[in-house]
């Protein structure tokens, strides 16, 4: 209950409405915000809402040390949002590059923190549980409704279009605010519900699962999104896929090819970052 978070990309369309719901979590003592602008503003004005989190504004590259110092949780959303007719893949190495800045900097000055990078998926409505496995985009996002609980079914048209509609999401925002913006709101609130479980997990609640892209070996590919167990440590176990049904057998199959791609062109950016 005394835990202090920094919100890298503060600034932005996710880590304004990110940082608000931070600000209103009794989970969060201190709360450090910074980007490469704008962050005093974003801080004084959350500073007047009545919660106990203390909130600081950090921006240039020459305050980061300062805001991540001692940091117990850091999350990232920052980078540069989709417009109409953009693929993720467009941004891929402005944002690799944005990302692979900040966690070095996170390696150097609060290597005990735990890291969480905001990326697609994430929102579940409230009493639904639906793990989503996989990767970040397009058919690599595998919905396992038939894991959903309380159990749904659905004949198969309409399964498949369901299907469709989670896999592009983002897209679907991304269109309907007609170049004003992405997927803001409702990835803040994933990225702060993940916070608060990751939180409350390492404060010692018991049984807090949440679903992340991580290293693994439950697939052929070294990266995959799974149910994990939190706890103290942050991943305590993969929960791994469960029984899969024989279209969510087909959509993980067929998402191997471009999540190998993906994960290649990952890690050898990370390779040759300097």
């Amino acid at each position: 209950n005394n835990a202090k978070v920094a919100v890298l990309g503060a600034s932005g369309g996710i880590g304004q409405p990110l940082s608000l719901l931070l600000k209103n979590s009794p989970l969060v003592s201190k709360l450090s915000l910074y980007d490469i602008a704008h962050t005093p503003g974003v801080a004084a004005d959350l500073s007047h809402i009545e919660t106990r989190a203390s909130v600081k504004g950090f921006m240039g590259p020459e305050q980061l040390p300062e805001c991540l110092k001692g940091c117990d949780v850091v999350v990232i959303p920052a980078g540069v949002p989709r417009k109409p007719g953009m693929t993720r893949d467009d941004l891929f190495n402005t944002n690799a590059s944005i990302v692979a800045s900040l966690t070095s900097a996170c390696a150097k000055h609060c290597p005990e923190a735990m890291i969480c990078i905001i990326s697609n998926p994430g929102l579940d409505p409230a009493r639904v549980t639906v793990p989503v496995i996989g990767g970040h985009a397009g058919k690599t996002i595998i919905p396992l409704i038939s894991q959903c609980t309380p159990k749904v079914e659905f004949p198969q048209d309409q399964l498949e279009k369901l299907t469709a509609r989670i896999q592009e999401a983002g897209t679907e925002v991304v269109q309907a605010k007609a170049g004003a913006g992405s997927a803001t709101l409702s990835m803040a609130y994933a990225g702060a519900r993940f916070v608060f479980s990751l939180l409350e997990a390492m404060s010692g609640k018991q049984g807090v699962v949440e679903c992340a892209f991580v290293r693994s070996d439950v697939t052929e590919v070294p990266y995959f999104s799974t149910p994990l167990q939190l706890g103290k440590k942050g991943m305590e176990k993969n929960l791994g896929l469960g029984k899969l049904s024989p279209f969510e057998e087909k959509m993980v199959a067929a998402a191997m090819a471009e999540l190998k791609a993906s994960i290649k062109k990952g890690e050898e950016f990370a390779k040759n970052f300097k």
